[in-house]
């Protein structure tokens, strides 16, 4: 079964130090899928099993702060990634996944993704170390804009 075409996505961060054979070898197991404006991908909660790449198109990810009010985290464009831990952990979503503007999304299962492993452990390897790169790079960002929060706050609290 042929997978999707990765041409033109070589400068997402998923795909960071590896050679076009290599992605040429991820060809096969990421799968593109078309989704209309308004539709969920995934529901925070509910069990991970794909981690997603935009090709085209806009994805909100935002997280439930009460009964029925939503914050938006990020809204993410083409060459991002998201749902990365799904194929490492496979534990529920942590946030909730929705589509802004009509996406072309690629998508990896994490069974692909272990036969991967099995099959190809060093560029299964190189993959991972990018999906925890980008990881990483998304908590160091939300702990930036957490500091800065505190700093407004305790700001504000000493103004009164």
């Amino acid at each position: 079964m042929a997978g999707a075409d990765l041409k033109n996505l070589k400068e997402s961060a998923l795909f960071n130090l590896m050679a076009d054979s290599e992605i040429d070898v991820l060809t096969e197991i990421f799968q593109e899928k078309k989704m209309g404006a308004g539709t969920t991908v995934f529901i925070e909660n509910m069990p991970g099993e794909s981690l997603y790449l935009v090709r085209r198109g806009a994805v909100q990810i935002s997280k439930m702060i009460a009964e029925g009010d939503e914050q938006t985290l990020v809204v993410l464009g083409a060459e991002d990634s998201f749902g990365e831990m799904a194929v490492l952990d496979g534990a529920p979503r942590s946030a909730t996944a929705r589509v802004l503007e009509e996406a072309t999304l690629l998508s990896v299962k994490k069974s692909d993704f272990e036969d991967l492993c099995d099959k190809n452990p060093s560029l299964a390897l190189k993959l991972m170390r990018n999906i925890i790169r980008i990881f990483s790079q998304r908590i160091r960002e939300n702990n930036e804009e957490y500091r800065e929060m505190l700093i407004w706050a305790l700001d504000r609290s000493s103004d009164s």
